[in-house]
């Protein structure tokens, strides 16, 4: 029996967050493939919680700076270890090549928080990002994470290149694996509201995530005024889970802002509404709320940002502008506009049935697979850099965590007053 361990850094909300749906997209992949899946997490789990249990995959709530992971991933035994976010890589992965030395190690990388934090801190001095602001920190820990794992699952191919040719990550080291769809004709939208039954411009993103922050900000501040100058009826509704108090005080209905929080069901959101507006300043990996946009039959307008590692030189669901009036001008006759709205419908699905097609991804990464389980030993000679990496953060790693938990199992007494 193929096991797999996939370690989360929080439980799939498939409802609230990309993530949340690239995650359930992996474990359909797995059990297509009959792997046994045994999902754990330290973090606590919410309302909005997929119920993994229906799906019988095993869930276990583990701890950090803790030997009861180590007892847990040998009764395990996995195939392979999934981590869905380089920082569990670091937080377990030492303890896994202890315990489990022949388990094949797989990063998914969501998408390369170096390259966004890059960005995050570019966008705020109002400079370009070069080659030198990626060299930080995060870049530094991320990479080093690649090495060890026996291979990381990129969701961009914008990034998947930036790793090759900028950082020269050798290419047996990553597999390029986007979000994943079944494909799709113009059958899919019969039943779907048409451009005269739907209403206003929205935008959607978990409230968690700095970039939709963001964007909101630039919506409220600089894009929504152009656009309801030249359409004073219309409105602009704001989707989003984890909806801050900052972000309530930004409704204005005199204005059009409406502040709507969490969508119930996201698909009703994009089905009932005309255009998705998504300004977004930064950002990296894939927009999940894009890739909805084309599911359901919602053009939109995106900067290039937005639209970076998606497009793929296909036209676009809609329209991709940087500046703030351009954007504006495009989004009124996007929304008014019946038969360029029809046609950047169709534009959506040509990309989901390219780019996302999952018939196109599904095969080769089951093959790949079933190659690292037979010949992990002479993939990994390929990787002496990795064996380095994993060499140094064993030991280091290893002791802080040792001496955290022995801290932890002996915490002192304050002393009693006589």
């Amino acid at each position: 029996m193929k096991k797999i361990v996939i370690i989360g850094s929080v439980w799939p909300e498939p409802n609230s967050t990309a993530a949340g749906q690239r995650m359930m997209q992996l474990i359909a992949f797995f059990k297509k493939q009959d792997f046994q899946i045994t999902f754990t997490s330290i973090a606590s789990f919410s309302e909005f919680s997929v119920d993994l249990s229906k799906l019988n995959i095993k869930t276990v709530e583990i701890e950090l700076n803790n030997n009861s992971f180590d007892s847990f991933i040998k009764s395990e035994n996995p195939t392979v270890v999934l981590f869905d976010r380089f920082m569990t890589e670091e937080q377990f992965g030492w303890r896994v090549t202890e315990n489990c030395p022949n388990a094949i190690k797989i990063l998914d990388s969501e998408d390369l928080h170096f390259l966004r934090e890059a960005r995050l801190q570019c966008f705020k001095q109002q400079i370009s990002c070069e080659t030198k602001h990626l060299q930080n920190d995060i870049a530094k820990r991320e990479i080093a994470s690649i090495y060890r794992c026996d291979l990381t699952l990129i969701i961009s191919k914008f990034e998947y290149d930036l790793l090759v040719n900028t950082f020269s990550i050798p290419i047996e080291l990553l597999h390029y694996i986007p979000m994943m769809y079944d494909e799709m004709d113009e059958s899919n939208f019969e039943n779907f509201p048409k451009f005269e039954d739907r209403n206003h411009f929205f935008s959607i993103g978990n409230f968690y995530h700095q970039p939709n922050w963001d964007a909101v900000l630039q919506l409220k501040n600089t894009f929504w005024p152009l656009i309801r100058k030249q359409l004073p009826k219309s409105e602009l509704h704001i989707y989003g889970a984890y909806l801050p108090e900052k972000a309530k005080q930004l409704h204005n209905e005199k204005e059009g802002f409406m502040i709507k929080g969490r969508a119930e069901n996201s698909s009703d959101v994009f089905k009932k509404h005309r255009v998705l507006l998504a300004p977004l300043p930064y950002g990296a990996g894939i927009k999940g709320k894009l890739l909805e946009s084309m599911l359901f039959g919602s053009p939109n307008v995106t900067t290039k940002i937005g639209a970076e590692g998606m497009q793929n030189n296909i036209i676009w669901n809609g329209f991709i502008e940087d500046n703030p009036i351009e954007f504006a001008e495009i989004a009124v006759t996007l929304y008014t506009n019946k038969d360029i709205w029809n046609k950047s419908q169709i534009n959506g699905l040509n990309i989901i049935n390219t780019t996302f097609n999952k018939k196109n991804f599904e095969k080769d990464f089951a093959k790949l697979i079933e190659y690292l389980i037979f010949n992990i030993k002479s993939h990994r000679t390929q990787n002496f850099m990795g064996q380095v990496l994993n060499h140094h953060t064993l030991k280091s790693t290893m002791y802080l965590s040792k001496w955290i938990e022995e801290k932890n199992s002996n915490k002192k007494i304050p002393n009693s007053k006589e």
